[in-house]
């Protein structure tokens, strides 16, 4: 590395730390400044941005947000609680369960703000120590992305490693992360079983618990959906969002080699001159999937578009648009700049230790905050690297990150939820109540999820 290239990584480095300073549109808004002086300053060629990533978000985000308006989402978070309330002793297991295939069904983690309440409420009463499973159950909310059919992360996965000759698609790739994540979160919330000490014994939660203003704080209200009623329109959204089957469908007839995809003309020609076809990509059936879902919940389910534009699903899949707009702009221009050099400094390290490349990821999760936005920032570097296309399926967990420092909405909305004070930010930021059970998911995950694509690639 010469001292441009260190100094024009800084710029990157820095653009990133300051817009996560911000958060939300800042992220990628700021993202924009580094480009600027990446490109009109330092005269470098500008990267691409990933325009088929972004149309795919916009799709699934539009979907899940009018959901949301219909009130389908309630009805899921309604059954989700009934369970929790079935088996109160069992939350620290099921919470994150019922976070995790939350994520899973609607394709963002910002589905955990009317479960955690409950959660937390379900815990306390039970005499749990909160902490146990509202720390777990937020991590399990993000780790679920990396298990979406229709999530960014792993849109973004199955468009890049097309492009770069690896043939996987959406349902091959959830085939691998969700038992891989799920084996991860059972360690996490293993681990978290018996963290920190029981309500009785913990003076700091006594003390509040003394106080009688407090105390009517903590144990006064119930925090519960079973008493919002919730009507047919809102269940028949829920049904509509099988329209998932469809995706999945196309992706598991590629499986069984008779690909069902319509064939449209590439622009090529074969040796005798006739057009060469080639299969709608699965980034459009996607797309075209889910846009259709969205506009069947409009007219039969009565969703409300003005009501799903302003829900915070929507807002919160806009703002995950914008940041990975800018930052895998601003990523992509520095590496395609510097692929040659890179690929001298890292290629003896990634050939001897191909696994090595999560360590990668993860660090980059730590500073963007979006997994999706590392998938579209790391995923073709790691391909041009030479790593084999098995290895980064199997390390796909590992783009979670940003747990570790804890400046995530979600991870500070848990800590707000929280009435009994056991989930912490912590004195020294590091040593907070996510930490724990977010390493050992991450970790536990990327090894099975290694092993996984070992035995069946």
């Amino acid at each position: 590395m010469d001292f441009v290239m260190i100094l024009q990584l800084l710029i990157v480095l820095g653009a990133l730390y300051v817009g996560s300073r911000y958060g939300s549109l800042a992220l990628g808004a700021i993202s924009g400044i580094g480009l600027a002086i990446l490109v009109l300053g330092f005269g470098m060629k500008p990267g691409n941005p990933p325009t088929d990533v972004i149309y795919i978000i916009i799709a699934a985000v539009t979907c899940a947000g009018i959901m949301q308006a219909s009130g389908g989402m309630d009805w899921l978070i309604q059954l989700a609680e009934k369970l929790l309330r079935k088996h109160p002793a069992h939350v620290t297991f099921l919470a994150p369960l019922c976070t995790f295939f939350l994520t899973v069904l609607v394709g963002t983690g910002h589905v955990v703000y009317t479960l955690m309440p409950i959660i937390c409420d379900i815990a306390l009463k039970k005499g749990i120590r909160p902490e146990r499973p509202c720390a777990v159950a937020s991590v399990a909310s993000q780790v679920g992305i990396t298990c979406s059919p229709i999530a960014a992360a792993v849109a973004s996965f199955v468009v890049i490693s097309n492009e770069a000759g690896f043939d996987v698609n959406n349902l091959q790739v959830i085939a691998v992360t969700i038992p891989a994540c799920l084996c991860g979160l059972f360690a996490a919330a293993l681990c978290s079983y018996k963290r920190g000490k029981d309500l009785d014994k913990d003076p700091k939660f006594q003390a509040r618990l003394a106080d009688p203003q407090m105390k009517e704080y903590m144990y006064g209200d119930t925090a519960s959906l079973l008493d919002k009623e919730v009507d047919k329109n809102a269940k028949l959204s829920v049904f509509i969002l099988g329209a998932l089957a469809v995706i999945v469908l196309y992706s598991l007839f590629q499986i069984l080699g008779c690909d069902i995809r319509p064939m449209v003309d590439s622009g090529k020609l074969d040796d005798a001159g006739n057009p060469v076809m080639k299969p709608i990509g699965m980034n459009i059936i996607i797309q075209i999937v889910m846009i259709t879902a969205a506009a069947i919940m409009i007219i039969f389910a009565k969703a409300s578009p003005k009501k799903a534009v302003a829900g915070p699903v929507w807002q919160s899949g806009m703002v995950a648009v914008v940041a990975i707009y800018g930052i895998a702009w601003l990523a992509d221009t520095y590496f395609s700049n510097y692929l040659t050099e890179m690929e001298e400094g890292l290629t003896g390290i990634v050939s001897q230790y191909p696994w090595a490349i999560s360590i990668a990821f993860f660090a980059v999760s730590v500073l963007i905050n979006s997994q999706g936005a590392v998938v579209v920032a790391m995923l073709p570097l790691a391909y041009s690297l030479g790593i084999p296309g098995p290895v980064l399926l199997g390390v796909l967990p590992s783009v979670y990150g940003y747990f570790f420092i804890p400046n995530y909405p979600s991870d500070i909305a848990t800590v707000n939820f929280d009435r009994s004070g056991t989930t912490v930010i912590g004195k020294y930021l590091l040593n907070h109540s996510f930490m724990m059970p977010g390493l050992v998911s991450v970790i536990v995950s990327t090894i099975v999820g290694l092993i996984i694509t070992t035995i069946f690639y």
